[in-house]
């Protein structure tokens, strides 16, 4: 079974495409640079196809030959709207792996759209958001009167790929949110902080802008959501002391900095660094008597996640399980679907 992989030479893209076989798929490659992609498919035996997505004649031709398109070239502020829109011209089912809030509301605000091209739209395949919409889901139905949610995850002993990293570079500045009675409200980065149970240990955890205050809306109703990352408390602090810094973070000089930094580094963790590592999501809800519900997922490490749930999903497309309009993860596949990922457990904590 085929499909298109976008951005097939980054980091996450070539982990994707190293674990397709055991899916029993077949990407076809796909990117902007020939230099870039060609290699890769010579070296896997894979068909590849190169198109920039400015060129949207080019890119609808390629779409009608696949019945869905993985999309991993961020940063997807920028990439992402260009692609939907060809998916809706070509009726091909759209799947991609942000967690980046203003992409997740922008395919929501398409669902009518979807539905009429009789496409699914799921943005958020990967790490960004599985583990943790399934989370939201399975702990709204523990306390479906649920109204309040809580979100924290944890890379313990993993990395940063260069994708990931480039697009923090060109969030500097922005701040973070929150859900608050159902809207989404401006707050500072790490305005909060909790610890978070694992084993004998607690895990330091602040607030950021993570995927879930959009898709954990959507996927459970509930109307107030603050999500959360373990952090170091001396980097805490200096996100703390950043925050009086916004207005240069956010000029181009600063993002330019971060970017040159960024293209400085590796693309992404070791596989020795990568399989030895683990990420832990937690979750709470609360409802308006105060009762509450908490579990514990513990996943391998988050690009790992990425790739495994990122096939697990487009097999799932592919065999013809697509609901039609926008979805998150859990909306489409249930609570229960992050524990297709091998080597995930999920535990209660009450």
């Amino acid at each position: 079974m085929k499909f298109l992989l976008y951005g097939a030479n980054g980091y996450t893209g070539q982990l994707i495409i190293r674990f397709a076989a055991e899916y029993g798929l077949t990407p076809v490659l796909a990117g902007r640079t020939a230099a870039k992609i060609e290699p890769l498919a010579k070296k896997y035996g894979l068909d590849f196809r190169i198109f920039d997505l400015a060129d949207a004649q080019k890119t609808d031709n390629v779409l009608r030959e696949v019945p869905v398109v993985l999309h991993v070239a961020g940063p997807f502020k920028y990439t992402a709207r260009p692609m939907i829109d060809a998916c809706l011209r070509t009726g091909t089912h759209y799947l991609d792996i942000t967690g980046e809030i203003e992409v997740f509301e922008m395919a929501a605000a398409l669902d009518d759209k979807a539905r009429q091209a009789g496409i699914m739209l799921m943005p958020g395949t990967g790490f960004d958001v599985v583990p943790t919409d399934c989370m939201a889901v399975y702990l709204k139905n523990k306390l479906p009167d649920a109204t309040h949610l809580r979100l924290a995850f944890a890379d313990l002993g993993g990395g940063v790929s260069h994708g990931t990293a480039l697009t923090m570079a060109e969030n500097l500045g922005e701040g973070s949110y929150v859900r608050e009675n159902g809207q989404l409200k401006k707050v500072p980065m790490g305005h909060k902080t909790l610890e978070i149970p694992y084993g004998e240990k607690k895990i330091f955890c602040m607030t950021i802008p993570w995927g879930d205050l959009a898709t954990a809306w959507r996927s459970t109703g509930i109307p107030n959501i603050e999500t959360y990352v373990a952090t170091p408390p001396a980097q805490y602090k200096m996100v703390k002391r950043m925050n009086w810094f916004n207005w240069l973070l956010r000029t181009e000089w600063a993002r330019n900095l971060a970017r040159k930094r960024v293209n400085a580094r590796p693309g992404g963790p070791s596989d020795e660094k990568r399989e030895r590592a683990k990420s832990v999501v937690w979750g709470e809800v609360r409802n308006a008597k105060g009762d509450t519900r908490q579990a514990l997922l513990v996943t391998p490490q988050g690009y790992t996640v990425t790739a495994h749930a990122s096939l697990i999903i487009a097999r799932k497309v592919l065999e013809g399980n697509a609901p039609v309009g926008y979805q998150t993860p859990a909306m489409a596949y249930g609570a229960d679907l992050i524990l297709e990922v091998p080597d995930t457990r999920r535990e209660d904590l009450d």
